[in-house]
């Protein structure tokens, strides 16, 4: 089963909207405005397909624009920052439907003047960059399928309080923008 929608809260919804329809590729598909719950105030709620579905079928991404005094507007938006966790705990991971779709979506992100994490997990392939809000995003391709020892492993060291550690070694890439960078 997939999911519906991630949201998260917004404190500049236009630069949130050109950095999710320009630099990751998605469209803007439903806002709805509505009052906040206790009637105070309002906010928009603005989702994003993921991907060509038109109605974004397979998984949205969604923004919160909150206008609401008992609120406030100081409000932490940076998930790991406000957990107090480095910038490359919590992050949204979105898929990328092959080798190829993964390196031309970092060259989408190069061309948009950002520098590019790419690693190679060896069973997947990730791309990483921050969001306007300082979200870290991913687009990730799977190169292969997990086997059954791979499986049963995890099922035995998911509660294990100190596991041995993988021999396996991330491969990681810097990629430069291919313009003027932005800053992050």
């Amino acid at each position: 089963m997939g999911f519906h929608h991630v949201a998260l809260a917004t404190h500049d919804p236009a630069a949130t909207h050109t950095f999710y329809t320009e630099v990751m590729g998605f469209h803007l598909v439903k806002v709805v405005a509505t009052p906040t719950p206790d009637g105070t105030g309002f906010s928009k709620h603005f989702f994003y397909a993921t991907d060509d579905s038109p109605n974004g079928e397979t998984g949205m991404m969604a923004f919160w624009d909150i206008h609401d005094s008992t609120i406030g507007d100081d409000y932490p938006v940076d998930i790991n920052a406000a957990a107090g966790l480095p910038w490359w705990v919590n992050h949204i991971a979105f898929d990328a439907s092959s080798i190829d779709d993964l390196h031309a979506k970092r060259d989408r992100w190069r061309s948009h003047g950002y520098t590019v994490l790419e690693v190679d997990h060896e069973f997947c392939v990730s791309i990483y960059i921050k969001d306007p809000s300082g979200n870290m995003v991913e687009f990730c391709h799977s190169v292969r399928e997990f086997t059954a020892a791979e499986k049963a492993r995890a099922a035995a060291i998911v509660a294990e309080p100190h596991p041995s550690m993988d021999d396996t070694h991330a491969k990681a890439t810097v990629w430069k923008p291919l313009g003027a960078e932005v800053p992050v």
